[in-house]
């Protein structure tokens, strides 16, 4: 539902910034506002996330500041990444390892 509500708020401000109502400033701050909900990462989407990265899980343990056991726990699914680990697999999903060196 929060994504909807996003969603029709950007769809407003975009028509109103195309009619000249809204300035390009306040576009681009109501869409910093707007920022994409955080995925859920299964086991799976951990290890290919991974992979596709060419990243050891030691490596992405040093990457996030946590322990290689932590990693090992999610990719086997006995634990889950928790609110800051889920955003920091989310941005380097989306943004790729190099924000985080």
């Amino acid at each position: 539902m929060r994504k909807s509500i996003a969603n029709s708020i950007m769809n407003t401000v975009r028509d109103l910034n195309k009619s000249g109502i809204v300035d390009d400033i306040t576009m681009r701050n109501i869409e910093k506002l707007c920022v994409p909900e955080v995925q859920d990462y299964p086991p799976e989407k951990i290890i290919s996330l991974r992979k596709r990265l060419r990243l050891s899980q030691a490596a992405l343990a040093s990457l996030f500041n946590i322990s290689p056991s932590t990693v090992q726990k999610w990719e086997q699914g006995l634990k889950r990444p928790s609110g800051p680990a889920r955003k920091l697999l989310d941005i380097v999903e989306r943004k790729g390892v190099e924000v985080l060196i």
